[in-house]
Formats: structure tokens, sequence, C-alpha cells
């Protein structure tokens, strides 16, 4: 197993991901939720990214293809669909947010596309691309998996942080996670225009 292309996958993707980051959006997103929701909800997110992580590494250049789809065009969607999560997170909007209580943020905008957004689909099918034996396909697997552990054990140890900060610190951690989702939303939007620009799309 190529040791170096193992820490260049976990690096590489602990960056993307960015597992510290995560936690404040997680704390928002999951804010006056019960700990065995918050708990379930940690591991949904990590099963989901890992999901589609893994599906496009095997398949998604040929998913892409198949829909006509550029990877600026997926980066686009993604940044707009995190833009509208900031902006519920900014406005703090409650008869907006009331009614989706029971929702499963796990699913959207967790596990798909923060976590598995396209910079970290995008540099898992690279990656998937250098390939080429068993050993180097063990190094790429283990890089994604020990990354989503990663994940895992920053969103499931959040709850301690939420019964420190109490009340007052979740709102405004809220308010900074959604100023920092916003700028992530806007960042990838402008990248994907500059793609399109530049003839990638």
């Amino acid at each position: 197993m190529s040791v170096v292309l193992l820490t260049e996958v976990f690096v590489t993707l602990f960056v993307i991901m960015d597992p510290v980051g995560t936690i404040p959006i997680f704390l928002s997103l999951t804010q006056g939720r019960a700990p065995v929701v918050i708990r379930r909800a940690a591991w949904q997110a990590v099963a989901v990214s890992f999901g589609v992580i893994s599906a496009f590494a095997f398949f998604g250049q040929q998913i892409l293809e198949y829909l006509h789809i550029s990877l600026p065009a997926l980066q686009c969607a993604g940044g707009l669909l995190l833009l509208l999560v900031a902006l519920e997170l900014l406005t703090g909007n409650e008869p907006e947010t009331k009614p989706q209580a029971n929702t499963n943020v796990a699913l959207v905008p967790l596990g798909t596309p923060l976590l598995a957004g396209p910079g970290a689909i995008v540099a898992t099918m690279v990656f998937s691309k250098k390939v080429e034996n068993w050993g180097e396909f063990a190094a790429v697997a283990l890089g994604v998996i020990l990354v989503h552990l990663t994940l895992w054990l920053s969103m499931r140890f959040s709850l301690p942080i939420l019964r420190l900060i109490r009340e007052g610190g979740v709102l405004l951690i809220t308010k900074i996670a959604g100023l920092l989702l916003s700028a992530i939303a806007v960042q990838m939007v402008a990248d994907a225009v500059r793609a399109f620009i530049a003839g990638k799309g």
C-alpha cells in the first residue's frame, strides 16, 4: 500500500471537507433537537457522504457523461443549495423553519453538498484515476474512510460543546456559521462561473 498516496488523499480531503469547520454548522442545523437525534444525524451525514463519495469514485465520470453534466455545473448547483441554507441560518426566520423541525438535515445539506460537495467529489475522482493496482486502491479507500471517521468524531462530540456554550452560544455560532457557509457557497459559484468562462463547462 502506498503510504504517500494515502497521506495525500487524507490531507486533501481533510482540508476540503474540514471536520473542524463542520462543527458550528452541524450545531446550527441540529439546534433544539434531542441528543439522540443529533447523534443519529452525525452518523447518517457521514454515511451519506461516504456513499456519495464512493459512488463518484467508481462511477463519477460515467454518471456525469450520461447526464450531460459538467463538473462546473455540479459545483454551481451545490453552491446555490448551500447559499439557501446559509441565508436561512442568517435570517433565523422562525415561521419558515418551524415546519421543518422534523426534516432530516443529515441528508441535505449535511451529507451532501456540505460534506460530499463538488470539491470532495472531484478530488476523489482524480485520485481514483491514479489507481493502477490493489495497493493504490487500498490507499485511496483507507484515506477516504479515515477522513469520514474524523468527520464523525467531530460531529459526535459536538454535544459536549453544545452543553458548554449553551443556547446563547449556539445562536452566536449559528450566525457565524451562516456567514461562513454563505462565503463557501459564493466561492463555489464563483469558481464554477470562472470555469464556464474558461470554457471548461
